[in-house]
């Protein structure tokens, strides 16, 4: 129930449980670089594991929607059934394509003659990806447990798996560090399966009450969900998702032919998880706003108040890192980069300081929209975004011939900006109509 009155002090007590969770789980990219960086074959390892983990967004992401279907679609028996059968059958043919993908002769065309990937990075990207097998089915069995505990009130419990998470994803990477000598791209993709797996069986278990209140209530005639209803209702999801987590792995597979191909990609992960902990906390205004917004965008003031002071805050302190000697600390001392990756990575990052900024503008965009059911619009905004990046890229690199990140970061920021631009109407008129 949204109070009558919004203060910015009572945002921010909404706000900060949240952006803890997604500050939790953004320091995974930066702790699997980290590790990799310290490992023999460094270079080529952060590139390799940069590749393998694009293709392990974009086999993942037609999943990650489960969570809201079951949020939204659980509703009695009979419709958590039917959602069973859709999401466990869509894993099960997510994780059919990833083993055709790591069919040697299937990725060795992609790699070669599809994404040009350097011959160096090639096999060490494909052992990698072998141990991404589990993963989409992992996320999608998770997301959809998620689902489950987010409908029943039970929203601490996804905080919970998010640390089991992150321990288990620690631990193996220990391990394997410690006692093999694996090569560091297939110890980061080793860790992020072992520390999914181990978030979904916890998330099962903790779902159990919620599972066992929907299998023991009433059968829903009258509400009966079919799988074509079902079908139906996720695809537009599941393409806005994809859509959506598909930007890093283009890029990803774009640098693949530009100049400074291997520095690229070595340092585009690392630089990629260090933004995306100041980018999270926009991120996570999305969900404020869609909750605190009320009837009729009542509290849209308040929240633009705040969504200002958020974006100022989480550029600053992404600005302060990279133009001062931080930035040599983080990527030379805490991810482990070589003084020449350091140096190559400085400059990009410099150019990525706005993203955080716009990230909270978006969060804002798309809340907005979202309550007043004018999804259409982010979808358009998020094509338009990742064909711009694409365009962008394509002319720095083969009309350029610029390098690699530095095309990307320009893409990236100039991507989010125009989107940003774009919605500003749909939002107003929303605004206006409300």
């Amino acid at each position: 129930m949204v109070k009558e009155s919004l203060t910015g002090r009572a945002i921010f007590r909404f706000w900060v449980p949240l952006a803890g969770t997604w500050l939790m789980m953004a320091l995974e990219g930066p702790f699997i670089a980290a590790i990799i960086a310290r490992l023999p074959d460094a270079r080529e390892n952060l590139a390799a594991y940069g590749v393998a983990f694009a293709f392990g967004l974009i086999l993942e992401s037609p999943a990650v929607m489960l969570l809201s279907a079951a949020t939204v679609l659980a509703e009695n028996r009979d419709s958590y059934l039917t959602l069973r059968r859709f999401g466990y059958g869509l894993c099960g043919l997510l994780t059919v394509v990833v083993v055709v993908v790591v069919f040697p002769p299937v990725f060795n065309w992609i790699a070669g003659s599809l994404l040009h990937l350097p011959n160096e990075i090639r096999p060490l990207t494909h052992a990698a990806l072998v141990f991404l097998l589990p993963w989409p089915a992992a996320i999608g069995y998770r997301r959809f447990k998620q689902g489950l505990l987010i409908r029943h009130g039970l929203t601490r419990h996804v905080a919970y798996g998010a640390m089991f998470r992150l321990t288990a994803m620690a631990a193996t990477a220990g391990i394997l560090v410690l006692f093999t000598s694996m090569p560091g791209a297939s110890v980061g993709t080793f860790a992020l399966s072992a520390g999914v797996i181990v978030e979904a069986i916890i998330s099962g278990r903790m779902a159990r009450r919620a599972v066992r209140a929907l299998e023991s209530g009433l059968a829903g005639a009258k509400h009966r969900l079919t799988m074509r209803q079902t079908v139906v209702f996720y695809i537009p999801l599941a393409l806005t998702a994809m859509l959506a987590m598909g930007t890093q792995p283009m890029v990803t597979f774009m640098m693949g032919q530009s100049r400074m191909v291997v520095e690229s990609l070595a340092v585009f992960p690392v630089i990629n998880g260090l933004t995306f902990m100041f980018r999270s906390l926009g991120l996570s205004f999305q969900e404020v706003a869609v909750a605190l917004l009320g009837p009729r965008m009542k509290h849209l003031r308040p929240l633009c108040n705040f969504a200002v002071v958020l974006a100022l805050v989480a550029s600053a302190c992404l600005a302060v890192v990279a133009y001062s000697p931080l930035s040599i600390i983080w990527f030379n001392n805490v991810s482990g980069l070589s003084l020449t990756l350091t140096e190559f990575a400085i400059s990009p990052l410099r150019l990525m300081v706005v993203l955080p900024a716009l990230s909270v503008i978006l969060s804002l965009q798309r809340s907005i929209l979202l309550t007043t059911r004018r999804t259409t619009s982010i979808t358009l905004a998020s094509s338009a975004e990742i064909l711009t990046i694409a365009g962008l890229l394509w002319i720095g690199i083969h009309q350029f011939d610029a390098v690699g990140m530095m095309s990307a970061a320009a893409a990236l920021v100039i991507g989010r900006f125009l989107t940003n631009l774009w919605l500003a109407r749909p939002c107003w008129r929303a605004n206006v109509l409300a």
